[in-house]
């Protein structure tokens, strides 16, 4: 279910900070009351492969994203005990001490069903004459783009098997920033620094002729 252009469930789930501390957090209300964008990144499980290289990459980030006013929440359907003994796992052992930003603990799986982000589908068993789950019932790799308002202005789903560019949320924060400000569109492959256009063909034109 896309939700770019619409605003982002505002719903409590709990969550887990580096000092251990587990509180609720609305990531809609994160964006509108403090004024902020929102990145939002799901992983599928702790303790596994990619998924702590990602967080990892993320926390590298975190100071060019608190430059963009740009608040990082991760996000898996792990309970807060389970992120708690990973938070606790030294880099080197696979796990991920240093990590500062909180992470969403969906364990009830809430906020992953409204997003429709889980690996799971229902499937009719004759012989039990009621429905079992298949997949694994752990979310992929989704992450949403938030702005001020709430309202989504990106969304992506990789596979299990392939992480994610950070460079690339903060690449389209800078885009997105630059519509807001100006009121301009910003063509393929724009960064920071280059020419965007006016949404009209006489603006496009000119910037082909010189792309």
């Amino acid at each position: 279910m896309a939700i770019v252009g619409r605003q982002f469930p505002s719903i409590d789930v709990d969550a887990m900070n580096e000092m251990g501390d587990t509180f609720k957090l609305n990531v809609f209300e994160e964006a509108k009351n403090k004024n902020k964008k929102v990145l939002l990144f799901w992983y599928p499980k702790d303790f596994t492969f990619v998924c702590p290289t990602e967080l990892h990459a993320f926390q590298a980030a975190l100071e060019e994203f608190e430059k963009r006013n740009t608040v990082v929440i991760g996000a898996s359907c792990d309970t807060p005990e389970v992120h708690f003994a990973w938070l606790n796992t030294a880099k080197d052992d696979g796990g991920i001490e240093g990590v500062t930003y909180p992470i969403l603990a969906d364990s009830n799986r809430n906020l992953a069903n409204m997003l429709d982000i889980l690996d799971v589908e229902q499937e009719y068993n004759d012989d039990l004459e009621g429905y079992i789950l298949k997949g694994d019932n752990v979310t992929f790799r989704a992450t949403y783009l938030i702005d001020e308002e709430g309202t989504v202005f990106h969304e992506g789903v990789n596979h299990m098997p392939v992480g994610r560019n950070v460079n690339e949320f903060l690449r389209m924060i800078d885009a997105y920033t630059h519509v807001q400000k100006n009121g301009e569109v910003c063509p393929a492959n724009w960064e920071e620094g280059k020419d965007a256009m006016s949404a009209d063909r006489k603006s496009t034109a000119a910037y082909l002729s010189q792309n």
